[in-house]
């Protein structure tokens, strides 16, 4: 799958994998994985995210529970296209085990090309583009109003939720290096300590 996602971005675009490895050995369920997406988002390490579970509505809806997260379900190349050119978010969540059979590759494939075609968020269909951007603006302003900033609930999240997530090194170590929300990064290490302890 990665091999699919590196053909369809730009020359210019990062691909950074954090987690679908052959010899993998840590376990995160896919709301832990949620967590780990919105902490990439919100320390400012990454700005995209393409994930996913069996049904990929699941990953949806857990990302959509944190703030500053936008995430939309793609199963096709036309979901994919509407999201990035009207929605313009910033995490997708594909079907990982839901029809996946024969020619699930070229479905994927074709997906995420359709995806990374740019440039996002002009709007569609062209003579609706505008009412289309404002509409996107609506989704999101009430999005950062409606749901609690990270550092206001992470010391009181459930530990079993936070600290896997916390110990999984590929994605605390890019947060620590690749961040730039200082307050949240520093609130990570405090926590991690702390509960490591």
């Amino acid at each position: 799958m990665e091999h699919y996602i590196k053909q369809a971005i730009s020359p210019d675009d990062e691909l950074i994998n954090f987690g679908i490895y052959q010899d993998r050995t840590t376990t995160l369920s896919y709301v832990q994985i949620s967590l780990a997406i919105a902490l990439l988002i919100n320390s400012r390490a990454l700005d995209f995210v393409v994930t996913g579970c069996s049904s990929g509505q699941g990953m949806m809806l857990a990302c959509n529970t944190f703030s500053n997260i936008q995430c939309g379900y793609i199963p096709t190349p036309q979901d994919a296209y509407l999201f990035s050119h009207i929605n313009d978010g910033n995490v997708v969540s594909f079907p990982l085990g839901l029809n996946w059979g024969w020619s699930g590759e070229i479905n994927f494939s074709e997906t995420m090309k359709t995806l990374f075609t740019k440039p996002w968020g002009k709007g569609y269909p062209t003579g609706e583009a505008k009412h289309k951007i404002k509409n996107t603006k609506e989704v999101k302003d009430p999005n950062q109003l409606t749901k609690k900033a990270m550092l206001s609930f992470l010391p009181d999240l459930n530990p079993e939720l936070l600290i896997p997530v916390l110990n999984y090194d590929p994605v605390f170590d890019f947060i620590v290096k690749n961040g730039t929300d200082h307050e949240l990064i520093d609130t990570l290490r405090k926590i991690k300590v702390e509960r490591n302890k």
